[in-house]
């Protein structure tokens, strides 16, 4: 195999930095039917990693491409495809990333979504548009913002009439119903499934902080946050947000993968917050109060602390590591509160 190509890492519109990449196969994002995928099934289209070209790379259908390409279209009418979502959410924005496909990349697509939270929708579900056609260049990123309020379980894209698309990525906030709220459940509150989300951090120079809040045991040294190597005094830092109000009874700290780069220590700032912006969570988390006292930390292991410190219900977090390093997971655990 040739040397890979790797895309560009490019700056998106905000939404791309506050949302949720819900088309991601890594989350559970599934590519469930298509009525074409001769040159490269849609299941690539998924990947959360940035799209790669192997110049002489070829299989017994023509040139390998990273994404979902048809055939060349004979007929009328166009390709279509459906996506399951990683999560139920609702949805801010979108990518149709045509990376690499350069003569081959669909003229124009369109997007529409449905809830069906049951079972899998087929053609003739119930489907809602949330982008009329809009025209695509090759070897390029086209960001569009979506502004449905509703929550969407399911995608539908359609090509027109034909051609590839390098990546799919659907940014949103999952939703989590807490109509049925069970007070004597006890749940990981700042999971991802749960509402969880990443707030602000001092550095993110190997992966951001949402990376904690996925589901399972990071699969590498990449599925985690991770700093840089620190060369000044302090620490690097983290804010987190709740899914929902809680109050915490445990809390898991996992460093799998991490050897030679994980933390010396770590400890945990928490508040209850009702109101306000990024900027002025970062100034107050300097004065919230410990929920976690400073813990040592190992290489690639699962640390569990039950011994917190009693603040009441909360809603953000400040999650300290000391001096710097990567963590894979953290989960706290505890009951929410209405």
């Amino acid at each position: 195999m040739s040397t890979a190509i790797i895309a560009p890492a490019v700056d998106g519109p905000a939404f791309t930095k506050t949302g949720l990449n819900l088309a991601d196969a890594s989350l559970g994002a599934e590519f469930l039917w298509a009525t074409d995928q001769f040159f490269a099934p849609g299941i690539r289209m998924l990947n959360p990693e940035p799209a790669a070209f192997y110049p002489g790379l070829y299989d017994d259908n023509g040139k390998w491409m990273d994404g979902w390409e048809t055939r060349r279209r004979r007929t009328t009418g166009h390709d279509t495809a459906i996506i399951k979502l990683a999560l139920a959410g609702t949805l801010q924005g979108v990518d149709f990333d045509t990376s690499f496909f350069t003569g081959n990349f669909a003229p124009a697509v369109s997007l529409e979504a449905c809830y069906s939270p049951d079972a899998e929708p087929s053609n003739d579900s119930a489907w809602t548009e949330l982008l009329a056609a809009v025209e695509l260049g090759g070897n390029a990123h086209h960001f569009h913002e979506l502004t449905s309020d509703q929550v969407w379980t399911h995608l539908r894209l359609h090509l027109y009439p034909d051609g590839g698309v390098a990546r799919l990525r659907v940014y949103g906030t999952p939703h989590c119903d807490w109509s049925n709220l069970d007070s004597s459940q006890t749940i990981n509150l700042i999971a991802l499934e749960n509402g969880g989300n990443q707030v602000a951090w001092s550095d993110a120079h190997y992966g951001e902080p949402r990376k904690l809040l996925r589901p399972g045991r990071g699969t590498d040294m990449g599925d985690g946050w991770e700093t840089r190597r620190r060369r000044e005094p302090g620490n690097d830092w983290c804010i987190l947000k709740l899914g929902h109000k809680g109050i915490i009874e445990h809390v898991e700290v996992d460093t799998a993968h991490f050897k030679g780069n994980f933390p010396a220590r770590c400890s945990i700032q928490a508040a209850c917050v009702e109101q306000g912006t990024t900027k002025s969570l970062i100034t107050q988390s300097m004065f919230w109060h410990t929920l976690m006292d400073e813990q040592p930390l190992t290489a690639d292991a699962i640390h569990q602390f039950s011994e917190l410190n009693d603040l009441g219900p909360i809603t953000h977090i400040r999650f300290n590591i000391i001096p710097d390093g990567g963590v894979s997971r953290l989960r706290l655990f505890g009951k929410p509160v209405a």
